[in-house]
């Protein structure tokens, strides 16, 4: 049934109002309804644009609520303003761990954050954030969601818990650092007792290495390191890393590490409002997503190999590559973990078979075609001087 407009019909034009629109027509070559530039088209009986207010999971001053942003912004200029999405930051209207309830239950018309931040209501949403990802980076990780059947299963886990949500992954991140450190680990007993800040199924994999591990939003990291309530902690990247104040209460800092090597963004609406939208918009929401899956990847490389350098050059921050043998300890504990949460979750043990079956063709494929970079890296600027050291 086609819905009413509550707007009132203006009155039918005399004649020569029309003669007068039919000539200033032909005189500019532009029909008078469009002589109101920058005023966004509205679809037949649709009372005007349809507002979205959302939330991210990070503080404003963040690169990823930047990205946020950035997605809000592509479907606001893709739609013509008929379709605005509001973005706050994190804790404007609920905590960031309180997004999926939030959005679910309408509070908010949808979000921006990781699935690891909703491992509390089902752990297998982490397995999309967290862990060594069975040798695959996050575009691979994409890949597996897209076309290898994860995003079936990640709307199957969402029904299992009563989300009231669409969901779309995109942002493929890249492999995030160990973390930040009073002096540079050596050895997986360092962890032993150690304060440390992770999320998502990451969390048990540090929990088996012996941290006392505390799971904190982004803009929460710092100032609990400030004030000793944290030995150490991992957020994601240089930039976001250094925007937040990284370096004020840490100047050591391990690269590479298993415990997410492999994450991405998701981007969230809720169902109700989602399904309400006419299909042209929805067409728009699904092409935004890969626009700015593209666009996100891209201002990444650029922004955080600039930070990384800064990091070193202004904030006199130290690089240290973790040692291998923490790297292969993280791989042993990963195995049990899956063993363990697989045979306690019918829907974890399932995501982790469909993980595994295209990791195996899909990382092989990598791993023989593409030609290493650090070769020509060397070749063209000799071994870099920043590199990290050993620890």
């Amino acid at each position: 049934m086609t819905q009413k407009s509550n707007v009132p019909e203006l009155p039918k034009s005399p004649p020569e109002a029309g003669t007068r629109r039919k000539f200033l027509k032909a005189a500019t070559g532009v029909a008078v309804g469009g002589a109101t530039l920058g005023v966004p088209m509205i679809a037949k009986g649709q009372a005007g644009p349809i507002s979205m207010r959302w939330q991210s999971t990070w503080p404003s001053k963040d690169i990823f609520h930047e990205y946020a942003l950035d997605y809000a912004k592509k479907v606001n200029d893709m739609t013509g303003g008929e379709l605005r999405i509001e973005v706050l930051p994190a804790g404007a209207v609920v905590p960031a761990f309180g997004l999926l309830d939030a959005v679910s239950k309408g509070t908010l018309d949808g979000g921006h954050g990781v699935l690891g931040y909703n491992y509390g209501k089902q752990n297998a949403l982490a397995l999309w954030n967290s862990g060594p990802a069975f040798g695959m980076d996050a575009n691979m990780l994409l890949s597996w969601h897209y076309y290898g059947g994860g995003k079936e299963l990640l709307t199957k886990l969402y029904a299992s818990i009563g989300g009231n949500v669409v969901s779309y992954l995109y942002g493929p991140m890249a492999t995030q650092p160990l973390g930040w450190f009073k002096k540079p680990i050596t050895k997986t007993d360092d962890f032993k007792g150690l304060k440390f800040r992770t999320n998502g199924l990451a969390i048990d994999l540090f929990t088996a290495m012996g941290a006392a591990v505390n799971a904190l939003p982004g803009g929460e990291i710092v100032p609990a390191m400030d004030r000793g309530l944290l030995d150490g902690a991992e957020f994601n990247n240089a930039t976001s890393d250094r925007i937040l104040g990284f370096p004020d209460v840490s100047k050591v800092c391990m690269l590479q590490s298993y415990h997410q090597s492999a994450e991405t963004f998701e981007i969230m609406f809720n169902k109700t409002k989602y399904d309400a939208l006419p299909a042209k918009m929805k067409s728009i929401i699904n092409y935004a997503v890969e626009a700015s899956s593209a666009d996100m990847s891209w201002k990444a490389i650029d922004r955080y190999s600039k930070d990384y350098i800064e990091l070193q050059t202004k904030d006199k921050v130290k690089f240290y590559k973790t040692p291998d043998a923490v790297l292969q300890a993280q791989l042993k504990l990963w195995d049990a973990i899956l063993e363990k949460k697989s045979a306690e979750n019918p829907l974890f043990k399932e995501i982790v078979a469909s993980q595994k079956a295209f990791a195996e063709r899909a990382v092989k494929w990598d791993q023989d075609t593409v030609i290493s970079r650090r070769m020509a890296m060397n070749h063209f600027f000799g071994a870099p001087a920043a590199a990290p050291k050993k620890a």
